[in-house]
């Protein structure tokens, strides 16, 4: 299992940042290895993000000196996105079987957990968040059909789109996690905008099922100070709560949104209105 650490940024750093850091401090790359375990830890929040693709073998998340405990989620939650094929998830012995676009919700207090793949050609892609936890909640399986539903958009500013809430309070007791996907509706390109912020939240934004020539134009920074980044399919943004997070695609994506912080309301965010982004 690797491990690789994000710092905190100061917003007036980042107006210092070139393309390449801020690629390297805020770009997740290189999610999905086949049988390969690489977390990716974000002191923003201590958020954990990976991609988990168990195909000839088994993969295990372990507890030791990085995550501060002896197990992984003695002290964490999790949620888990399914991608790819169908997959099993094996917790303290109990199996759950997650299809394309199933959720699983992981409470913490489970000592051991198993990824595998019921077919290595079609294998799954398991994208996975973690937070802190200080309650054990039960773990909850969560279909597409399951999740709360939020229509938002219009065709006519290209942002047409269904959140498919699977890890919210009116869907499953957490913590502090919630997780999400994002549809969009085809010819719309745009998400989250007009954009906002969210003082007392951090999120991750993973996009995907995209074309191999696609690409995100992903904007981030304060409102008044913005910047992009270029995103390629089955990569991940970190979004500091004081960023503002919106992306347009050159053609079809979808994505998927974890949040952690001081609450779970998911209307709490700072709108910024469209004459101060800069």
């Amino acid at each position: 299992m690797n491990i690789k650490f994000y710092y905190g940024q100061h917003p007036d750093d980042v107006k210092m940042y070139d393309t390449d850091e801020l690629r390297e401090q805020f770009l997740l790359e290189d999610l999905f290895v086949p049988d390969v375990v690489n977390l990716n830890y974000s002191h923003n929040d201590r958020i954990i993000v990976a991609g988990l693709m168990p195909q000839k073998q088994e993969l295990t998340l372990v507890g030791g000196h990085a995550i501060g405990a002896d197990t992984f989620f003695e002290r964490r939650e999790g949620g888990v996105i399914n991608i790819g094929g169908k997959g099993v998830i094996t917790l303290d012995g109990a199996d759950y079987t997650l299809d394309n676009q199933d959720c699983l919700y992981i409470g913490m207090g489970v000592k051991n957990i198993a990824f595998k793949a019921v077919d290595a050609a079609n294998p799954p892609k398991f994208y996975f968040n973690s937070t802190p936890a200080h309650h054990a909640y039960p773990t909850k399986l969560i279909t597409l059909a399951d999740a709360n539903k939020v229509h938002l958009g219009d065709m006519a500013t290209s942002n047409k789109r269904t959140i498919n809430q699977y890890i919210v309070p009116a869907t499953v007791p957490t913590c502090q996690l919630t997780m999400g996907m994002t549809i969009l509706e085809p010819g719309c390109m745009w998400n989250t905008m007009p954009c906002h912020t969210h003082e007392r939240r951090m999120e991750v934004y993973f996009y995907f099922d995209m074309a191999e020539d696609t690409r995100i134009f992903h904007f981030m920074g304060q409102p008044h100070e913005t910047r992009h980044l270029i995103v390629a399919n089955e990569q991940a943004v970190i979004s500091p709560s004081w960023s503002i997070h919106s992306g347009v695609g050159t053609s079809r994506y979808t994505f998927i949104w974890g949040m952690c912080g001081e609450n779970q309301v998911f209307t709490d965010m700072d709108v910024c209105a469209m004459e101060d982004l800069r």
